[in-house]
C-alpha cells in the first residue's frame, strides 16, 4: 500500500500543466508543473522545495530528477529583490495629496494616485478666459508628452472662478498633466507665494519648495528636467 506522502507525489505528477510554473520531470518519467522556490544542501545531496498549484509545497531530492532537471536544480539561484527606493518627500505632499485632478476622457477625474517627483515640480498658473494661455498651452502639452519622467511633475494652479471652464480648457488643450483642484487654488497661493504676476507663468521648485526657474521656455525647461 502506498503510503500518503506517495499518494501526494504520484498526484502531484499527474497534475496538467499551469502555465505559471515549470516543467519538473522525475526520473521514471513523470512530471509536474513545480514552482521551485529554495533548495538545500545536506552532505552534498541538493534537495528542492516546491510550491504546487494549490499552493502546497512539496520536497524533492535531485537525485530523483532527470539529469537535466537535476543541474538546474543544483545551478538554482534565489532571485535577488533590489531594495525599494525610498519615496521622495516634498514641501507640497500635504497641499496635493487628495487635491488633485486628471483628464479622463472629457472631465476632470479625482486623481488617488501618489504623487512623485524626484527632484521638481513645474506650477503652470494659467485659465481659460487667458488668451495668451491658450497660445502657450499647446508647447507646454509637447514638452511635457516628449520629456516626461521620474523628475518631475506638473500641476495647473488655476486662476477660473468656474470648474466647467477650467475643464473645457482643459478638454480642448488636451492636458495630460495634474491639475490642483479650483477650490484648493487661493489656499495653496496662500501657502506657497510664488508671486506671480500674470500669466501664463511657469514656476519649477525643487522638492523643498526653492524656486528653480521662473521661465516659460520650452528649451531651458528641457535642459532642467532631463
Amino acid at each position: 500500500m502506498k503510503t500518503p506522502l506517495q499518494l501526494l507525489i504520484v498526484a502531484l505528477f499527474a497534475t496538467s500543466a499551469n502555465a505559471e510554473f515549470r516543467t519538473w520531470t522525475r526520473t521514471d518519467g513523470k512530471t509536474a508543473e513545480l514552482d521551485l522556490v529554495s533548495v538545500t544542501d545536506s552532505a552534498g545531496a541538493k534537495t528542492g522545495e516546491f510550491k504546487m498549484r494549490n499552493g502546497k509545497s512539496v520536497s524533492l531530492a535531485a537525485s530523483s530528477l532527470t539529469e537535466a532537471d537535476a543541474k538546474l536544480l543544483a545551478e538554482w539561484k534565489p532571485v535577488e529583490i533590489p531594495p525599494s527606493t525610498p519615496a521622495v518627500v516634498s514641501v507640497f505632499d500635504e497641499a496635493l495629496k487628495g487635491n488633485l485632478q486628471k483628464l479622463s476622457g472629457k472631465s476632470l477625474k479625482s486623481y488617488k494616485e501618489p504623487v512623485t517627483a524626484a527632484k521638481y515640480f513645474i506650477f503652470y498658473y494659467t485659465a481659460s478666459w487667458c488668451g495668451p494661455c491658450h497660445q502657450y498651452t499647446p508647447s507646454l502639452v509637447a514638452f511635457y508628452n516628449k520629456n516626461k519622467n521620474p523628475n518631475f511633475e506638473i500641476v495647473v494652479i488655476t486662476s477660473d472662478s468656474e470648474e466647467a471652464a477650467m475643464e473645457e480648457y482643459a478638454v480642448e488643450s488636451k492636458m495630460p498633466w495634474l491639475f490642483l483642484k479650483m477650490v484648493k487654488a487661493p489656499p495653496f497661493k496662500k501657502n506657497f507665494p510664488h508671486q506671480v504676476t500674470g500669466i501664463p507663468s511657469v514656476i519649477t521648485c525643487d522638492v523643498n519648495g526653492n524656486i528653480i526657474s521662473r521661465t516659460e521656455s520650452i528649451p531651458e525647461l528641457e535642459k532642467l528636467v532631463k
